[in-house]
């Protein structure tokens, strides 16, 4: 297959009708950026004070270097924390950095770090309604640790759910500096999926108790490193590769290995060759254009991303000017095949996808067919084909060399002539309940429409009591309530995945329903998430009863409950009380992220002002 075809005529439509929607904010936002550039270090413009202050406890050399000359100064912003896995090979890291600035003429300043916390943890726990604003105090956390003005560029240091969003966000609001991404990759693979999966069945059938669960939770979850199934921290590093902000290659590399230590040393090289102090200058703005947000949307559909990412890119967009909707994530799907099956879409894990050609075989199958906008700018330059390239260690050092032409292993990856299903796997759904959206690479066909009575609850807990009493063996729509972001901060409703699998598995037909999140893991169930508008803002969601039939049909979009217009309106509905969602484990803290939360299609975001 040639190495680019001509865009294919959807993608181009629908990257002209983002550039047009997004025209005002756009401009404005390169006006921001414009104004902020200068081809002199950003520092020169702080008083002898300012300055002595930003580099009083350096190293003697890499102070006189900043006081006196005009290398570039390399930003470190990390996630690193020892206790969570993702993050704790990202310790290494800033000494890494600051060795391979200095061997190109640069200097390099951990400016900050930013909270991380892992969903794993956090997962079914009053913690996880944190999880999603996080995204946005870590990009508060972001702007606050550039704004010294010190720098001539950005390295983000981070993987996982909500960090790679927030580092994004707020990076972008410097988006004048250069900004690399510099991941930590996957922890090499534990126990089969399928048999993770298993056990997690029968603990939720009460089947197997907690020391057998925990046995294999713990040899799924056992080293450094990001967990390997297609969540939204591997979903991360796909766009960040179609996007051309990591070096090619480096999503899917484990770490404390010499090549991610390459890779590493690598970014924080090329990061000081392309500021504006250079000949090279690659600013952050002018990477992520519309034919980046376009290109990111299309990896995630191709592989079947993490839903999650239809409220962080839009977050991630909005902050660039651009403005995505989950339209354009559907009308995209359409004609973007799925060329990869990994965990829980398929048996296989993120390492396996990596050994058998990963993001250099899938980004050459995109461009040979039109998918991808191959004329981006990215962090090494002009063009997308050089993430048709894998790294090696050759002799010499870091290399790379054309990404295999055939797929390793085609249960795991293939080609765009033999694709594992028609479309991207991502439907918008629409109704008298609002609109959402729902995955369906890893829905077998039989299961994509249900219509079924609903079963309502306004806590998960609930769910899983009723299922435990057997109440929910039978056909059903499970709607889970006064999930959205407003709520209580719109946490994964992750835990609920064994219990309602386990329906599926008897024969029942089984479907969930919520103004929630599901999962970046997304399963085998069909799940209108999303639903908006929430109903805590008077969705029509809210006034669902027992007993309701509802309708889902992922092939057309629907989502709709059997109920006259006139006699769903008529309903009177008494708010619940959410005061327990308010207090402990910080939630106290984040009332004003409640209050100030947009709605899911927008983002999820309380940094916009509830919009």
């Amino acid at each position: 297959m040639k190495t680019s075809a001509p865009l294919h005529e959807r993608v181009r439509s629908v990257t002209e009708r983002i550039r047009e929607r997004s025209h005002p904010t756009r401009s404005a936002y390169l006006q921001r950026m414009r104004e902020a550039r200068s081809n002199k270090p950003t520092r020169g413009g702080l008083s002898c004070t300012n300055l002595a202050h930003g580099f009083a406890g350096m190293d003697a050399q890499d102070k006189d270097t900043l006081r006196g000359g005009r290398w570039p100064n390399v930003a470190i912003v990390s996630s690193y924390n020892d206790m969570l896995s993702a993050h704790r090979p990202l310790e290494r890291y800033p000494e890494l950095i600051k060795l391979a600035a200095r061997e190109v003429g640069a200097v390099a300043q951990f400016a900050g770090g930013v909270p991380a916390m892992c969903d794993g943890v956090t997962q079914g726990q009053p913690g996880m309604e944190l999880s999603l604003f996080s995204r946005d105090v870590i990009a508060m956390a972001t702007a606050v640790a550039l704004s010294h003005n010190m720098f001539d560029a950005t390295l983000c240091l981070g993987v996982c759910d909500k960090i790679v969003p927030g580092l994004f966000m707020g990076a972008l609001t410097f988006g004048h500096l250069p900004t690399i991404f510099v991941p930590g990759g996957p922890m090499t693979s534990g126990i089969p999926n399928k048999e993770k999966a298993r056990i997690r069945q029968l603990f939720a059938e009460g089947k197997v108790g907690r020391d057998a669960l925990l046995e294999s939770e713990a040899q799924s979850y056992h080293s450094q490193g990001t967990c390997t199934f297609y969540g939204t921290a591997n979903s991360n590093q796909v766009m960040m590769e179609v996007m051309g902000l990591h070096l090619p290659g480096a999503a899917f590399v484990t770490p404390n290995t010499p090549l991610r230590d390459a890779l590493t040393s690598a970014a924080a090289r090329r990061a000081a060759k392309i500021t504006s102090l250079g000949d090279e200058y690659l600013p952050m703005c002018d990477t992520v254009d519309e034919r980046a947000i376009v290109n990111a949307m299309v990896g995630l559909l191709a592989t079947g991303g993490s839903t999650n990412h239809t409220l962080h890119l839009v977050a991630m967009a909005r902050v660039a000017g651009i403005n995505i909707n989950w339209d354009d994530f559907s009308d995209l799907s359409e004609i973007v095949p799925l060329l990869a099956r990994i965990y829980p879409n398929g048996a296989a894990d993120v390492n396996h996808f990596h050994a058998a050609g990963g993001m250099g075989f899938l980004i050459r199958q995109l461009i040979g067919s039109g998918l991808l906008h191959q004329d981006t700018v990215t962090v090494v330059g002009q063009g997308l084909d050089a993430y048709t390239r894998e790294p090696w260690l050759s002799p010499d050092g870091l290399r790379w060399r054309p990404a295999p032409e055939q797929s390793g292993d085609p249960e795991v990856l293939r080609p765009i002539t033999d694709p594992f299903g028609a479309d991207g796997g991502l439907k918008v759904l629409r109704g008298n309940l609002g609109r959402g959206v729902i995955k369906t690479s890893a829905v077998q066909p039989q299961h994509r429409v249900v219509e079924a009575p609903a079963r309502v609850f306004n806590d998960q807990e609930d769910v899983i009591k009723a299922f435990k009493a057997g109440e929910l063996s039978r056909d059903c729509v499970v709607v889970v309530r006064y999930q959205g972001p407003r709520a209580n901060g719109m946490p994964e409703l992750h835990q609920l995945t064994p219990t309602l699998t386990s329906l599926q598995s008897k024969g029942f037909k089984v479907a969930l329903v919520t103004d929630g999140r599901m999962s970046g893991a997304s399963g085998a169930i069909p799940a209108a998430i999303h639903v908006t508008p929430e109903c805590l803002n008077g969705g029509p969601l809210e006034k669902v009863q027992d007993g309701d039939v509802i309708r889902l049909d992922s092939y057309t979009g629907m989502l709709e409950v059997r109920v006259p217009d006139a006699v769903l309106r008529a309903r009177s509905v008494p708010k619940p009380d959410l005061s327990r969602n308010a207090f402990g484990v910080g939630r106290e803290l984040f009332a004003t992220f409640r209050a100030a939360a947009g709605d899911a299609e927008a983002g999820a975001a309380s940094i916009f002002g509830g919009t």
